[in-house]
């Protein structure tokens, strides 16, 4: 069982007999004090999705969760539920859409390096890479000229996600985008 001081962004732990995700760690060294550093942690609910944030000292201990992270893929949409096939064994994986709208933005059957988080033999997450590659579907016309530096434009990708893009890009082209920033980085590149 690791000290506050261990644990670092992305780990799962349990508290309150819950399990929740590490999202963000601030330390601060108070003024003062005989004593270490204190951990406020920003940690997510891998059930429900809801935020806390608790501070914890450094010495305080915390309970590390069984999490199980499984390779998978978009195989289809069934109203509410996703539906996600396990790259080894293809096991199908149903997630509410409730319960991943925000990442449901950054998803389609091309994606990949997706992980569905298992929690007791049941899904309640996914995990995402840190970019994913998506095409535009909807935007102004490119404007002939226009370099990567320029203004941008509004783009509509076939997630619906809506983006800033430079005014290079058309119709049809594949970017990548960050998914924690939900930015435009680049030109994905052609195969």
């Amino acid at each position: 069982m690791p000290k506050a001081s261990e644990i670092k962004k992305g780990s799962a732990v349990e508290y309150n007999d819950k399990t929740y995700m590490v999202s963000d760690i601030e330390r601060s060294v108070p003024q003062g004090r005989a004593g270490g550093s204190i951990y406020r942690m920003r940690m997510y609910d891998v059930v429900t999705q809801n935020k806390i944030d608790e501070t914890f000292k450094d010495s305080d201990i915390l309970n590390l969760a069984d999490l199980i992270r499984k390779p998978v893929m978009l195989s289809y949409v069934d109203g509410n539920e996703y539906i996600f096939m396990d790259t080894g064994d293809y096991t199908p994986y149903s997630l509410n859409k409730e319960s991943i709208a925000d990442q449901v933005l950054f998803i389609n059957e091309a994606t990949t390096g997706v992980h569905v988080i298992m929690v007791n033999d049941s899904p309640v997450a996914l995990d995402l890479p840190s970019n994913v590659e998506l095409e535009v579907i909807e935007t102004d016309p490119s404007i002939k000229g226009g370099s990567a530096t320029s203004r941008t434009k509004p783009a509509l990708l076939s997630t619906r996600l809506t983006v800033q893009v430079p005014e290079h890009i058309s119709v049809g082209d594949k970017i990548k985008v960050s998914v924690e920033e939900r930015k435009f980085l680049s030109r994905a590149d052609a195969k």
